[in-house]
């Protein structure tokens, strides 16, 4: 549901989901609901204004009359559109549509943080509006039946807005709805009314292993599923636990590998899949241009045809595509969870079916001191920082007491870049998560709130030097986004637990954590004390927090990060200060963490638990980015002043890789901010690019990004002027 409300010139647009998008006009007003906008919107209005102000986003214009598509140019040269009819497309936090008839200029501001369309004159313009609903729809009740928890899980698809390859963008992918355990099945009318039927079927064998492996791409598919002991016709093996895909209408039965291969299966089929509809789906109303789109045409597809296929004729001709044709193209997949087969985790499966997250059984190894030393190297960011310099680092963070210990274990990983765990014991590089993580998530959605309120905590004098690290962090922030922050010294244990209980959305913990909890000047604070936690999210910078901030997920909590042992004040205030940059400009809290514990020797003390999908802010709808700089002469610039060289020596050249992508947004693209790029890229694609120092700090300065150069990681604002020549 959308509710709109006009505010002195301003819409105020929300959502259900407590999304909320803000619309400047000159001279605007709004009579009222608005007709058919030929799109898929929850809401439209008839407004007239002079000129329309949006929050930065991709723009695109559709010609109604010619079928012609028009892009924004992302480095910021203005789209003027002749007298016409345009239905333009704005990719806010809201999904925006304007119809609108006559000549329009549509131009980014000169800080690039808005998007104006102007009009010569006072214009009527049907605004549209569209959820991207992270809340569910209902729920399922399913007893402990593999045949009844089948029937489920093809209900989960009801989700989608479409049954065409448009449902690879975000908006048109909404949350499925619970599944919770019960007596009997049980499935809302509504949900039933709501279920695609695309005559696909995914037929697997009774069992928990292989219905949670199969379900992301099932869900994808919008499949019915069914089991069966029957072994397939067109099998020709004697394994009953293989399962099979079938297209009735193509008389396509593609039989697929029994488990463990199984999950090999499933993870190409399913990326293969959605980026190839992702390329079909540009023949569409909502197309771009992507740079991977040339690919249809080497592999001798017509994207019009396909784009008007139904869902059967589609996915055959994309079986028949082998994956080692387009495997150097298809975008690494943003997530991967190990769950446990079996009913009790059933409740989890809807939320990472909505994070489109493949689904993989956990397996795990012993791991010994040495090998946890060398994986932490591996990782570590080799530059100018070298061992030699923590050799002399400090102790451990002073005065630590007795600190509770985690025996880490070694995962199985597989494909993926963002790895999650909802299983037995606590493995390395992945984010331990739970289902009360999930659920508690919702209950955050639900809440609104006018600022995201932050606390940070110091609870002991001497680690002062990590509180004014992260504070002015924190601080600067509120300067561009509404965020409430304030410090709290040495709190005693019930003042702590009262920080805990308050509504907050993050806290930065900076203290002592020991056996029997955070350490205060009166005591000790177990958080299995606390009634309930209403932080949202937390990072707990002290020694052995692992257990604390897992109860705090129990209590209510997200996300947040932890430790697993001791570690030195150095490395924390590292860490906590990058991980405070990182996570107020939009990154998710296991991505946040995945770059700030690199900048250590032994980043893997350092984790995440709960959620690590979850994002504390959303950055103006900036897709958190990160880029990669190496000189071509092998050399670097010296980062105290500004660079001089001359034009076209070697050293004024630069490798730069640009990486964006969110795991809550899969499908979506980006528009690398270089003077000669014309194209966009998918989410989870990198664009490599050879750029001059002039070249690279255009770059630096209209992207928002977090820059790993010279062995180091930095914020594009603070590194762009080193870059400048002078002059």
């Amino acid at each position: 549901m959308i509710e709109w409300a006009l505010e002195e010139r301003m819409l105020r647009v929300t959502d259900v989901d407590n999304a909320e998008l803000s619309v400047r006009g000159g001279d605007l007003t709004v009579s009222g609901d608005g007709p058919d906008l030929s799109r898929a919107v929850d809401e439209t209005v008839l407004a007239e204004t002079t000129h329309l102000e949006f929050p930065h986003s991709v723009v695109y214009a559709f010609s109604t009359e010619s079928n012609d598509r028009y892009e924004l140019d992302p480095t910021g040269e203005p789209l003027t559109l002749e007298p016409g009819e345009y239905v333009v497309d704005v990719d806010t936090e809201i999904k925006t549509y304007l119809r609108f008839s006559g000549r329009a200029t549509i131009e980014k501001t000169p800080d690039f943080e808005s998007v104006v369309v102007s009009f010569p004159e006072r214009t009527a313009v049907v605004l549209g509006f569209r959820s991207r609903h992270e809340l569910p729809a209902g729920t399922i009740t399913v007893p402990d039946d593999p045949a009844k928890v089948a029937d489920g899980i093809s209900h989960l698809a009801a989700s989608h807005k479409t049954a065409g390859p448009d449902r690879t963008y975000p908006t048109l992918r909404g949350h499925p709805s619970l599944l919770e355990a019960g007596d009997e099945l049980d499935i809302p009318d509504a949900l039933s009314m709501d279920a695609p039927e695309t005559g696909i079927e995914l037929v697997v064998p009774p069992c928990y292993e292989s219905l949670y492996v199969t379900a992301p791409l099932s869900y994808y598919l919008q499949a019915t599923v069914r089991t069966t002991d029957q072994i397939p016709d067109a099998y020709d093996g004697d394994d009953p636990r293989a399962p099979v895909l079938r297209l009735p209408d193509e008389g396509v039965e593609r039989p697929l590998s029994p488990l463990p291969t199984l999950e090999r299966d499933i993870e190409r089929l399913l990326r293969k899949t959605f980026f190839l509809d992702c390329l079909v789906r540009n023949a569409g109303p909502y197309g771009t241009k992507l740079a991977e789109e040339t690919l249809l045409e080497e592999l001798g597809c017509d994207a019009t045809t396909l784009y008007e296929a139904s869902p059967q004729t589609r996915l055959a001709t994309y079986l028949d595509v082998p994956f080692t044709a387009i495997e150097h193209r298809v975008p690494e997949w943003h997530l991967s969870t190990y769950v446990a087969p079996e009913f009790d985790r059933l409740e989890a499966l809807p939320f990472l079916l909505d994070r489109m997250s493949l689904i993989y059984r956990p397996r795990t190894s012993t791991l010994d001191g040495q090998e946890l030393i060398e994986r932490s190297l591996e990782d570590f960011y080799r530059g100018t920082n070298t061992t030699d310099d923590y050799v002399a680092a400090d102790a451990d963070r002073a005065n630590a007491g007795e600190v509770a210990s985690v025996d880490v274990v070694k995962p199985e990983l597989r494909h993926g870049r963002v790895h999650g765990w909802l299983a037995d014991g606590v493995p390395i590089d992945v984010f331990k998560s739970a289902p009360d993580a999930y659920y508690n998530r919702l209950d955050y959605l639900g809440r609104s709130s006018d600022a995201t309120s932050i606390r940070v905590v110091l609870n002991d004098p001497e680690m002062g030097s990590e509180y004014d690290e992260v504070a002015p962090i924190y601080r600067q922030r509120s300067e561009e986004l509404p965020i409430d922050v304030a410090v709290e010294e040495s709190l005693e244990m019930a003042d702590l637990a009262r920080i805990f209980e308050n509504d907050h959305d993050f806290v930065h913990y900076i203290g002592h954590c020991e056996t029997d909890g955070f350490r205060c000047p009166d005591g000790y604070l177990s958080v299995s004390s606390l009634d309930r936690c209403n932080t949202q999210t937390f990072f707990l910078n002290a020694c052995g927090s692992f257990y604390e901030g897992k109860r705090l997920i129990e209590k209510g909590s997200v996300a947040g990060a932890v430790t697993f042992s001791q570690v030195l004040n150095d490395h924390a205030v590292t860490v906590g200060s990058t991980f405070a940059k990182l996570l107020v400009h939009g990154f998710s809290i296991e991505r946040a963490m995945g770059l700030a514990r690199r900048r250590i020797m032994m980043g893997k003390d350092y984790a995440v638990v709960g959620d690590g999908t979850h994002s504390l802010t959303q950055a103006d709808h900036r897709f958190p980015t990160t880029v990669t700089v190496d000189p071509l002469d092998g050399g670097s610039a010296d980062l105290s002043g500004p660079v001089s060289t001359g034009s076209g020596d070697s050293a004024d050249r630069y490798h730069v890789t640009v990486d964006c992508y969110m795991t809550r947004a899969t499908g979506a693209y980006y528009y690398p901010h270089t003077e000669d790029n014309e194209y966009a890229y998918l989410c989870g694609n990198e664009t490599n690019m050879t750029l001059s120092s002039s070249e690279l700090v255009t770059l630096l300065k209209e992207t928002e990004a977090s820059v790993i150069y010279d062995g180091d990681l930095y914020w594009s604002e603070e590194l762009w002027p080193r870059f400048e020549r002078t002059r």
